[in-house]
């Protein structure tokens, strides 16, 4: 059965096209960029605020639309219907991040369709979660075969990196999600940073983002730091280093006097809970133990830079 599909999250795309059905794709949100032939399907989402250069900008933009008591990004109703979806896979963890369910349910019910509808809510804070909603989407699009090849796939890597850094030491990660103000990452971060043979900073699996204070960052001083920004390319968090550098303790933490920073693109990885947060574990690992994954730093070294004291960008 041919169904017509609307993705309004990235990682929900990526879960679509990694179950086989990406000609069932209709509509997609405007951050959707992953595979590369979803560019150019009718876009249905738009941020209520324009595009910022700086993530305290942003941050800004975003805590002045949430003051107003409105919803970040809007929904194009009428193409919406247009399209007339049989399937709506979308979010309920973060309206910042991508349309409210509560906005997608009025959207939905303004449709004259509406009872043909049915909506996929993904609500991951964890690893096992990631998996579960492959496979429950998989099933509402009678693809359950395929969500059980996409997460045996998925699993089966998660092991190899396991067992490959499981003799290793264990140094203290922090991993950071947003730069100014500076939030650790949590949700998944933890779990990754076990499995990559690393010490979690700061959040335990399923935790949300903390945002520090100096004084808070003061305290800690970690081996490995991971910097990647929820939706910024590389380029983008390039650009930030010197907003990184008087965001946290630069020149006290022994990661920065080991040249043991790491600047991924978020973007692409480590915030989209779908097929490729397994490349995420593999930038991780490469990271935490250089020497163990080599095969790792060649594949993804253009989503990666290690940052020296002097803020010069390094391959990876």
């Amino acid at each position: 059965m041919q169904r017509r599909i609307v993705s309004l999250l990235p990682s929900a795309t990526e879960i679509v096209c990694a179950l086989g059905a990406r000609d069932e794709l209709v509509g997609v949100s405007h951050e959707c960029d992953f595979p590369g032939d979803v560019v150019g399907l009718p876009v249905l989402t738009s941020a209520k605020f324009g595009k910022q250069k700086s993530s305290a900008a942003i941050d800004r933009a975003v805590r002045d639309v949430v003051r107003e008591a409105l919803a970040v990004y809007d929904i194009d109703t009428a193409r919406l219907g247009a399209l007339e979806p049989d399937v709506i896979v979308t979010q309920d963890l973060c309206d910042v991040c991508a349309v409210s369910i509560d906005d997608v349910r009025s959207a939905v019910a303004r449709l004259a369709h509406r009872d043909s509808i049915e909506l996929v809510s993904l609500t991951p804070t964890r690893l096992a979660d990631i998996w579960a909603d492959v496979r429950r989407t998989a099933q509402v699009l009678g693809r359950s075969e395929d969500g059980d090849r996409v997460v045996a796939d998925a699993e089966r890597r998660i092991e190899d990196v396991r067992r490959r850094a499981a003799a290793a030491t264990r140094p203290r990660v922090l991993s950071i999600e947003w730069l100014e103000p500076v939030m650790i990452g949590g949700m998944w971060m933890p779990e990754l940073i076990e499995i990559a043979g690393g010490t979690p900073m700061v959040t335990s699996a399923g935790d949300h983002a903390p945002t520090l204070a100096m004084a808070d960052l003061e305290a800690l001083d970690p081996d490995v730091v991971l910097v990647k920004p929820c939706g910024f390319p590389l380029e983008d968090t390039l650009r930030e280093l010197p907003a990184l550098a008087r965001s946290i303790p630069w020149d006290r933490w022994r990661a920065v006097a080991g040249g043991n920073v790491f600047i991924a693109d978020g973007n692409a990885y480590f915030n989209r809970p779908g097929p490729r947060i397994v490349d995420s574990l593999e930038i991780l690992a490469a990271c935490v133990h250089p020497d163990r994954f080599p095969e790792f730093r060649a594949a993804y070294g253009a989503a990666v830079r290690r940052i020296g004291p002097d803020l010069a960008p390094r391959a990876f």
